[in-house]
């Protein structure tokens, strides 16, 4: 599969309004891990995640690829995963689809 595609597998929503604030951060940090190559989690909150978006930039570095669907009313983001192939048979995955980790940044 070509990573660079905007093609993705599927798109999983995640309404983020509806998770304790205290819960948030892992929450997504989970949800973004059991994501395969080439998916995208559909993130919805009540406010422009600035914190978020940059401790996913230190934990995932460019697996995870944040793009504004709207601004306007709930914020909607459009988190496409992109993970990093280390051998010719082995791509790995923020998540690896549930079986850990796969961006090496040692979770």
């Amino acid at each position: 599969m070509d990573c660079s595609s905007e093609n993705h597998l599927s798109t999983h929503t995640f309404d983020a309004r509806g998770i304790a604030k205290r819960f948030r951060h892992s929450a997504i940090f989970g949800a973004i891990e059991s994501l395969n190559d080439g998916e995208t989690m559909r993130f919805i909150n009540d406010h422009d995640p600035l914190p978020l978006l940059a401790q996913l930039a230190t934990r995932y570095g460019d697996q995870v690829r944040p793009v504004y669907v709207d601004r306007s009313g709930p914020v909607v983001i459009d988190f496409h995963i992109h993970a990093h192939k280390t051998s010719e048979t082995e791509a790995g995955a923020c998540g690896g689809g549930g079986n850990g980790c796969g961006c090496g940044s040692g979770h």
